[in-house]
Formats: C-alpha cells, sequence, structure tokens
C-alpha cells in the first residue's frame, strides 16, 4: 500500500459550478470568479479561464514565494535597479538596507514595485532568479495558464494569468499565517520609517466589513484588477476580478450573493461507524478522524452521496488505515478520505482541524 506520510488527506478532484437557475451576481469585470476557500469550489465565474494581464496583483505570488524562502529575517540592499523602477514605490533609496519582511509588507500594503525587485534580487540572487522561483511555484500550484515575467506585475507581453489561476494562487496563500497577517494588515509600521505604511485596500480598510485580506492592481493598459478574501458565518470566500472598472462594488456584490446562496454544510461527522461486509458476520468497527465540510446551496444537499471501500485484511501499514470513504456531488466525485482502525486514530483526532487539507495530487489506493 502507498501512503502520504500525512495522517488524513482529503483531496479536490474537481472543480464544480453552482446548479442551473441561480441567478448569477452581475459584474463590471472583463475576467471574474469567485471561489469557496476550504475546497476550492468554484461558485460563480466569468471568463475565468482566459489570460489577461494582471498588474500588482502579481504580488501575491512574490510575497508568499518571499514568505516561503526562510529570509524573512534578513537584511536586503536597495540596487540601483531597484529605485529605477517605475510605478507605485516605498520610496526606497540606493543602498539602503530593510528587512525582508518589512520589504514584504511595503510590497503587499503600498504595492511598491522597489520594494518587489528588491525582494526578488535578495531571495533569488537576481531578479531574473526570482522569476524562475515564481513560475515554478505556479506549476506546482497547478497554474496552468500563468507566466510570470517579474515580481511587480508591470505590463509585458508574457506577464499574464487568470482569474482562475489566481484564485488557486491566493487560495493557497491564505494556508499560510504569516500572509494572512500581512494581507489582513491595515496598516504597519516599519523600523525604518517614522510613518505607518496604509493599506491599499480599500475593501479592508472602509468598504467591507468581511474582507480579511486581498491585492489590487491598476496600470493603465491592464485596468483594474483586484483579489481579495472575505469570512462570514464561518464560510471564507475568494473573489478575483480583472479588468474590472468598478471592481469593490463587483467584490462585495459577489460575496454577498456567495453568502446568501451558499453555506459551508458538514457532510459527514467525525467518529466511530460500523461497515458491514457481505462475507463477515460482524461489522467492522472505522473511524473517520474530523468532520467533512463542503459549501451547498440550500437546494444542494440531497445531491451529495458516498460510498465505503473497505480491506477484507487487516491493515499492514503502520497507520492502520482499514478502508476510505468517498464523497460524490451529483455523481461527480469531489473527495475521499481515510477510515482508521478506531482504537489508533483515538490517538490522533487532537491533530485535525475541522476542515480538512486540501492538496494538488491525487494518491493512489492500492
Amino acid at each position: 500500500m502507498r501512503f502520504i506520510s500525512t495522517l488524513l488527506i482529503f483531496f479536490i478532484i474537481v472543480f464544480l459550478y453552482p446548479i442551473a437557475g441561480q441567478a448569477a451576481p452581475g459584474v463590471s469585470a472583463n475576467n471574474a470568479i469567485l471561489i469557496e476557500q476550504s475546497t476550492g469550489r468554484v461558485l460563480f465565474e466569468k471568463k475565468a479561464h482566459e489570460k489577461q494581464s494582471i498588474a500588482s496583483i502579481t504580488k501575491i505570488m512574490t510575497a508568499i514565494v518571499a514568505i516561503e524562502s526562510g529570509k524573512m529575517g534578513e537584511m536586503a540592499k536597495t540596487s540601483r535597479k531597484a529605485i529605477h523602477t517605475e510605478g507605485s514605490s516605498i520610496y526606497l533609496e540606493q543602498g539602503e538596507k530593510m528587512l525582508v519582511e518589512d520589504l514584504v509588507y511595503g510590497l503587499m500594503l503600498r504595492s511598491g514595485n522597489d520594494a518587489a525587485v528588491v525582494i526578488g534580487e535578495h531571495i533569488g540572487g537576481s531578479e531574473e532568479g526570482f522569476v524562475h522561483l515564481m513560475n515554478e511555484k505556479a506549476k506546482w500550484l497547478g497554474m496552468t495558464n500563468t507566466h510570470f515575467d517579474n515580481p511587480h506585475g508591470l505590463d509585458s507581453d508574457t506577464h499574464y494569468s487568470t482569474a482562475y489561476d489566481m484564485a488557486i494562487l491566493m487560495q493557497y496563500a491564505m494556508d499560510n499565517e504569516k500572509f494572512q497577517e500581512i494581507t489582513g494588515a491595515t496598516s504597519y509600521l516599519s523600523n525604518s520609517r517614522t510613518y505607518s505604511w496604509q493599506n491599499k485596500n480599500k475593501l479592508l480598510t472602509q468598504l467591507y466589513e468581511y474582507c480579511i485580506g486581498g491585492k489590487t492592481g491598476y496600470t493603465k493598459k491592464t485596468g483594474r484588477t483586484l483579489v481579495s478574501s472575505a469570512e462570514k458565518d464561518g464560510m471564507k470566500l475568494i473573489a478575483v476580478t480583472l479588468n474590472a472598472p468598478n471592481d469593490w462594488q463587483d467584490h462585495i456584490g459577489m460575496f454577498e450573493w456567495g453568502f446568501e446562496n451558499y453555506s459551508l454544510e458538514t457532510i459527514d461527522d467525525k467518529g466511530k461507524a460500523s461497515y458491514t461486509l457481505p462475507d463477515f458476520e460482524e461489522p467492522i468497527i472505522g473511524h473517520i478522524a474530523s468532520e467533512i465540510h463542503f459549501p451547498l446551496a440550500k437546494s444542494e444537499r440531497s445531491l451529495i452521496t458516498q460510498q465505503n471501500y473497505i480491506l477484507k485484511d487487516e491493515p499492514k501499514s503502520e497507520d492502520n488505515i482499514i478502508g476510505k470513504k468517498v464523497y460524490y456531488f451529483n455523481e461527480d466525485q469531489i473527495g475521499e478520505v481515510f477510515i482508521y482502525k478506531e482504537d489508533e486514530v483515538k490517538q490522533r483526532d487532537n491533530f485535525f482541524t475541522s476542515t480538512l487539507d486540501i492538496f494538488q495530487d491525487i494518491v493512489g489506493w492500492p
């Protein structure tokens, strides 16, 4: 048997569209998408897979690569190239040294293009080296219609993404606590400055009480771009718009529509369950280690079904997995979890959260 060295795995295999009959939200954006964060289920989309310029929402990738580099506590030196980068700036001076963490705050809150270049040069050895890391991360995340040319998002013919790919990126980034902290900050005071940086994301600071983070973008060629996340009643949503003249209202409208029409439902409880096999006199007792949640509209609950697969022989793996449970939505497979031998899983319950980890790859089942 082949297993990952994780205690429990939940796989989202297909992304799902809203059921027919639901009135879609109106948006000014040329391209838009709304997804539920924990599962990645697509609730609304408009030309979400069309390649477009993306402007400064590029910096979400710059930020997460920087955070994961392990170099947030290092000092980075500002180059001549960085201070001459056009567009928005945190007004670094040539030769100035700043903590990488502070640069990431300046990148995300003030959209500093100079900060993006300094981050790239310090972490990647060069801006080009850092861009390579960005593109490798995009491939790993499954952002198949994305290519980065730079860490700041200034226009380039071969610098592009899609609303869907940017939603995947934001979903991944929002699973990182440091990224959550930075993108959710309304202001930040660097030790290198005497004044605080204020976040440009008006959804977070002024317009929408449920907003918990995001990134703005704009160039004359690309228009207004925006990625944002919001949380209400235990459910988190991610919205992306590209080339949206009225992006603030687009995002509020999509969030309100999503929260009105969907909720994060428990589709299976954790705990003990018995499973009957045709050739066995006694039922087999197993254990699911966590509640299973999925975003559903009110009329969709009956569309969830499940199928159990139990091993006939005693588990040989140290994980003591005795089977798996597969979940379906409208006959499409949406995920699966392992069923554990009951006495083994009792020692593990504290390691689980109410929402399961999401992985890109599907692990083979023997």
